[in-house]
């Protein structure tokens, strides 16, 4: 983009403002109308940037959106500050809105209240046996009941309809519904479709392995018993039990990946081991250092308050 002005004796100047091209719409713009994410530097143009948040936004995906190059290497998620700074004030509205209901909704210990025109966010009990969320270790949802605290209604936990008492929310669903039972909360086996453990939202699996991760929540967990995966590393609940080889994967696969969460762990601990006799050793240089810095200053600002005596 060049730019005319008139210089010294009339003579005509060209100045160049650098250009920079966005790799979303691949057009040449102004480095002013670029926009550079604080959290992976990468740059793309204003115009581009607001389209996409109104995307993410209008679609629902609120709860991290990233970088929109997928292959950025670090995924920078965008803060809410620049969302606020890049869309409109009713779309920074509505995605602070959704931002809210999603993190209720994907809270164990939080849910609104099921009843038309009260919103109340309702306290739910979690017992010890289940503290980690709805399920239970076996992997089947156990309904509790909760009040509302502002229209006194007592609805269950899990489906959100009335307190059904000794009744499964599935039992209950029966009842109520005779045209159609919809998806169940307790799935077989075998099942195509079944609910997140932790969020409740129906999750399809047309094909692969067992380890499934909630696209809603990030929960990982096993398709089959739907027992939580979170902080199984190496992939141990296929060992033994009801599960036993039913990853989907070969056995060298499996072993395979023991070994690279292994060895990244490892490598950690190596590096931690080789770095800490340096870090040891710079320790008193680094405090040695900013002692001194610390007492020069100290001087200096003694020296300013000193009275002048010519």
């Amino acid at each position: 983009m060049a730019l005319f002005s008139a210089g010294e004796g009339g003579r005509v100047q060209l100045a160049v403002d650098p250009v920079m091209t966005c790799t979303l719409c691949l057009e040449e713009k102004a480095l002013r109308a670029m926009y550079e994410l604080q959290e992976c530097k990468c740059k793309y143009c204003t115009t581009c940037m607001k389209a996409y948040l109104e995307v993410n936004i209008h679609e629902g995906y609120i709860m991290s959106i990233t970088c929109p190059d997928a292959a950025c290497h670090r995924s920078g998620k965008l803060k809410i500050s620049e969302i606020r700074d890049l869309v409109e004030p009713e779309v920074f509205d509505k995605y602070m809105r959704l931002k809210f209901e999603r993190e209720v909704e994907i809270d164990p210990h939080r849910t609104f209240c099921p009843e038309v025109g009260c919103e109340t966010i309702c306290h739910v009990c979690i017992s010890s046996g289940s503290a980690g969320g709805p399920s239970t270790s076996s992997g089947s949802i156990k309904p509790r009941p909760v009040m509302c605290p502002t229209c006194s209604l007592q609805f269950c936990a899990v489906c959100k309809a009335k307190w059904h008492g000794e009744l499964t929310c599935d039992e209950n669903m029966k009842l109520g519904s005779k045209e159609e039972e919809g998806i169940p909360f307790q799935s077989p086996a075998d099942a195509d479709i079944k609910r997140c453990p932790l969020c409740l939202v129906p999750i399809e699996r047309n094909d692969g392995c067992a380890q499934m991760m909630c696209k809603r929540c990030k929960h990982v967990f096993c398709w089959y018993c739907l027992a939580s995966l979170d902080n199984d590393f190496l992939l141990r609940h296929y060992d033994n039990g009801p599960c036993k080889n039913r990853l989907g994967h070969s056995r060298a696969s499996v072993m395979w990946h023991r070994t690279q969460v292994v060895g990244i762990f490892a490598g950690f601990g190596v590096l931690l081991l080789v770095a800490s006799p340096f870090l040891l050793l710079a320790a008193p240089c680094i405090l040695c250092c900013k002692c001194k810095a610390s007492k020069c200053c100290d001087d200096d600002d003694l020296t300013d308050t000193l009275p002048s005596t010519s």
